[in-house]
């Protein structure tokens, strides 16, 4: 295993047990991966500067970095280099459950939001954190100095997935809070009816908010790895069910996909950026999807 798999694997992320540091390999070798992949080079554009685009006056274009990339880039004013974040996490009982992985579905969640904390804060963007469960439980306005970074990673490390879920209606309270264009980056695992989702997801983009959706799954709920007779327990509403593994597989794997391309598709419709993620898989693909996010911004 190289040390960029090694530092993106959540199995290896779950022995370190304090936060900033899980935040702290993560960005390591996800940077380090940046540099091997189509992205080498991006992190000029990505921090203080962005190509010269037709219209932008010649004057502005750095001929510094342009003797180093054979590339126009022009300084961003600051108006455009304040990127304006917001973790959005989902604190539902539903979000702690894990069948054999060792982060749960709400740790795995915790360790991306903390990695993006991280790569926000490094670029001197302001990012804020907002929780919720039925109604919005815990609210951190956006800063980026580098001491917010302790607060927003104390609170994350404290936080507990045990209460009910309304996704829609939390979503819709965050929708009327924000004032300024925002990056507003969610974490759920959508266990929940959809279409007061879409409709607040829908209230969000309206004023011109991006928004990356990470459809957080146990790795379990994507393979479904059982098998002979199972119960299954509702983590929501408590009820119980009996199954049979053997015979349900394939239409439970069906329906999973169904699920997903569903949800593909409607946040296509609203113009959202849908991650799919499960446990097992590592985190630098939920962080790529942030700097597409921000890249499309300027």
């Amino acid at each position: 295993m190289s040390n960029v798999e090694k530092y993106l694997k959540p199995e290896v992320i779950h022995q370190i047990k304090r936060l900033d540091l899980r935040a702290k390999f993560v960005v390591k070798g996800f940077m380090q991966g940046l540099h091997r992949s189509p992205f080498h080079g991006f992190s000029v554009e990505f921090s203080e500067h962005r190509r010269y685009a037709p219209g932008d006056d010649p004057k502005d274009i750095d001929w510094l970095v342009y003797a180093k990339t054979d590339k126009y880039y022009v300084k961003k004013f600051e108006a455009e280099t304040n990127l304006v974040g917001y973790l959005v996490i989902d604190l539902s009982r539903s979000m702690g459950y894990t069948y054999r992985q060792e982060l749960s579905k709400f740790d795995y969640s915790v360790c991306i939001a903390a990695a993006l904390c991280y790569l926000m804060i490094g670029q001197q963007d302001p990012v804020g954190l907002l929780t919720f469960d039925d109604k919005i439980r815990a609210s951190l306005p956006p800063k980026s100095k580098r001491s917010h970074l302790g607060t927003l990673l104390a609170l994350l490390a404290r936080l507990q997935p045990e209460g009910a879920t309304d996704i829609g209606k939390a979503l819709s309270q965050i929708a009327a809070m924000l004032r300024q264009r925002s990056l507003v980056m969610i974490f759920s695992d959508l266990q929940t009816d959809a279409q007061p989702v879409l409709q607040a997801l829908h209230r969000l983009r309206h004023p011109g908010h991006d928004v990356i959706l990470f459809h957080v799954l146990d790795e379990a709920e994507v393979t479904f790895p059982f098998d002979g007779l199972r119960r299954f327990e509702d983590l929501e509403s408590g009820e119980t069910i009996d199954v049979d593994a053997d015979a349900f597989r394939a239409e439970y794997l069906e329906r999973i996909t169904s699920l997903r391309d569903f949800w593909k598709e409607e946040c296509a419709n609203a113009g959202v950026d849908y991650v799919p993620l499960d446990t097992s898989m590592p985190f630098d693909r939920a962080l790529i999807e942030y700097l597409h996010s921000r890249k499309a911004r300027f």
